[in-house]
């Protein structure tokens, strides 16, 4: 019986290695070769084991290699000419690795269908014979995320078979025209070069891949008028209309044209552009009455984004019809009317961004959107010119979603609204520039979600309340990281950092930074000691108030501080010297105060300007090149009177006269100019 069953093993075994791939030894020599030029801390190929059966390696029924697949093995090194050895390879993927050096030129794309090498540090250029020996066979092309410069390569053929569907030259330091031949990829879909340097105008023949979905070539130097395409163009330098031929691209599932120079209207043909679910055409010249536009035939998109424009009208009623969408910005336009209850049909709408138009009717448009159950973020900013604030008590059970609430620069009248109390997941607050009176809510630091709060630039009065200091998402690291949602938002916000920098874009909340915003109000009393508890404040601005009293030294343990301003106020006493160890303050201001003493040093101190301490004449320190002992001596020597001998009233009166020009000539003019930090941009 035994025997009988070692035979039978036996067969098995030499059916088995009959039909068992065995790699071929110049296709395993090759991979050694490679394996040499390549550190992993992951891979392991040895000799001892048939490459057929190396991690990330497949063979065919010849054990010839046709699959290199190993994205996102933390591999370095370069890229070994012996590759060109492995006239099989049908897919090649070394994406996001931290791969150098330059394309393997050895390397033909006779048989490869699938090369993807983006996410390297490659460099160097890329051959156009890669292209021009094809057989035909190259589906798909990714080189985007490295550095590789010169002319994108060529695409002209001699062939008609090229069934090319994706080409991704993004995220590189290409230069020059976008090369001819596209137009003979009939089955091109997908054509992606954003992010270089890339110059000139379209090429004509673009236009002939009629299956082309998407053509990505934002952030380049492109110029001259849009042909009927489909187009990713943002951030160029278009001009001229939309074509009027655009709607006989019914495929469009994305159209990018932000941030250009494009003017004139809608084309009437968009509507057959039935397949869209982006719209993005921000930051252009665009005009004409939008109400009129129908885009009821839009029953796929997502998300329109049509802010910082010329549109006028009312808000389209055809929107509403456009069951599928999640974001809408008409911001920075010419809308105007009021808010109608139709826009409760839209139940996915997440975010709504109506900014810098002229609405009216604040109180109603509040009670509308409040049907918005699944509204996350709203900007109604710039609105309402001089109204009250809505405040009505029916608010109190609306927005259960609501992360993001923008109601700033509309002269609000009116006290903080206490239905904003009870959004439990509110984590952003904007309410500036208005003219809100009274205090400042004490509830407002039991909210346990928020963490960006602006108040500044408004007429509010009393004290800063104590339980701010207690604001669960700035205290508890625990409580921050298990709130802030790391979620993408469907549209980036714009918060400039201050009145001379950019716009800074944020496209998730956990990017924001954590910040309190109250300059330029009525308030009083001295800075409590429980703002101490705010570990994770990174932004503080307090300036331009009536504050009082010694600067806590309890502010030091807001280690996280990137910013801190207290300028513009009755503050006396000295500037702690345990601020010295806030180690990532870039701004600091403490001008036209009552402080006195020496100024810390060490730490970023040694970065601040002499202006950041001007107005207050009882400072002194290296900082702003006054002697302590200077400033101790003529505070403690007084002038003499006239009683005394003419002698000291001599020596005396012209130590004084020197001192009080020194310190003169050295804080200069003491009128500070008032500083706008974090006003936020609603777009």
């Amino acid at each position: 019986m035994l025997s009988l069953f070692l035979k039978l093993v036996l067969l098995f075994l030499s059916c088995f290695a009959t039909l068992c791939k065995t790699c071929n030894q110049i296709d395993k020599e090759s991979l050694l070769s490679i394996k040499l030029n390549i550190y992993s801390p992951t891979i392991n190929w040895t000799s001892s084991v048939d490459c057929c059966l190396w991690e990330g390696i497949e063979c065919d029924a010849n054990g010839r290699v046709t699959h290199l697949q190993l994205p996102r093995r933390d591999l370095s090194g370069s890229i070994s000419p012996s590759i060109g050895n492995l006239t099989h390879l049908s897919h090649l993927n070394l994406s996001h690795n931290h791969l150098s050096g330059e394309f393997p030129s050895s390397l033909s794309s006779k048989v490869i269908r699938l090369f993807d090498l983006s996410g390297n540090n490659l460099q160097g250029t890329i051959p156009s014979s890669f292209f021009q020996l094809s057989a035909g066979n190259l589906e798909s092309f990714n080189v985007s995320k490295n550095s590789f410069t010169g002319l994108i390569p060529s695409f002209s053929r001699t062939e008609t078979s090229c069934i090319l569907r994706i080409l991704d030259f993004s995220n590189n330091d290409f230069t020059g025209p976008i090369p001819p031949g596209l137009g003979n990829c009939s089955r091109l879909q997908v054509f992606r070069a954003a992010c270089n340097f890339i110059s000139g105008s379209l090429p004509d023949d673009i236009y002939a891949a009629t299956s082309l979905e998407e053509l990505s070539l934002h952030v380049n130097s492109l110029s001259g008028p849009i042909s009927n395409t489909i187009v990713n163009l943002y951030s160029n330098n278009l001009t001229g209309f939309i074509p009027q031929g655009i709607g006989k691209l019914t495929n469009l599932t994305h159209l990018y044209l932000h941030v250009n120079n494009l003017s004139g209207s809608l084309p009437p043909s968009m509507k057959n552009c039935i397949n869209l679910i982006k719209l993005n055409l921000r930051n252009n010249k665009l005009e004409g009455n939008l109400s009129a536009f129908n885009f009821s035939m839009f029953r796929h998109l997502g998300t329109i984004d049509l802010g910082s424009n010329n549109f006028t009208g009312s808000f389209p009623s055809t929107l509403y019809s456009c069951k599928s969408l999640t974001a809408v910005r008409l911001s920075r336009n010419n809308i105007e009317g009021e808010i109608s209850p139709e826009i409760v049909a839209l139940e996915s709408l997440s975010y709504l961004s109506l900014a810098q138009n002229r609405l009216t009717n604040a109180t109603a448009a509040i009670k509308i959107l409040t049907g918005c159950k699944n509204l996350s973020v709203l900007f109604l900013c710039k609105n309402f010119k001089g109204e009250m604030i809505p405040d009505d008590i029916t608010f109190s059970y609306a927005f259960p979603n609501l992360q993001v609430l923008a109601l700033s620069k509309s002269q609000f009248q009116g006290q903080v609204p206490s239905w904003i109390s009870n959004l439990r997941k509110l984590q952003f607050l904007d309410l500036s520039l208005n003219q809100i009176t009274g205090s400042i809510p004490g509830w407002l630091g039991t909210m346990t979600s928020l963490f960006y709060i602006d108040l500044s630039y408004n007429l509010l009065s009393g004290e800063f309340p104590k339980e701010l200091g207690g604001l669960p998402m700035l205290v508890s690291e625990l409580q921050a990281a298990k709130k802030i949602g790391a979620s993408r938002l469907e549209l980036p916000l714009f918060i400039p950092p201050n009145i001379n920098a950019s716009n800074e874009e944020y496209y998730s909340l956990v990017s924001l930074p954590p910040s309190i915003f109250l300059q330029n109000n009525g308030l009083s009393g001295s800075i409590p000691i429980e703002i101490g508890q705010l570990h994770f404040l990174q932004l503080l601005n307090l300036s331009y108030n009536k504050f009082s009293g010694n600067i806590p030294n309890q502010i030091s343990k807001l280690t996280n501080l990137e910013r801190l301003d207290l300028s513009g106020n009755n503050l006396s006493g000295e500037i702690p010297a345990s601020f010295s160890g806030l180690y990532f303050l870039s701004e600091f201001s403490v001008a036209n105060n009552n402080l006195h003493g020496l100024i810390p040093s060490g730490g970023q101190f040694h970065t601040f300007s002499i202006s950041n301490f001007e107005g207050n004449p009882g400072l002194c320190g290296d900082i702003i090149e006054i002697s302590c002992s200077i400033q101790t001596r003529t505070s403690n020597n007084p002038v003499p009177s006239p009683s005394e001998s003419s002698k000291k009233e001599l020596v005396y009166g012209l130590t004084a006269g020197v001192v009080f020009g020194f310190i003169i000539g050295s804080v200069g003019g003491i009128f500070y100019p008032i500083r706008v930090n974090s006003l936020f941009r609603t777009l």
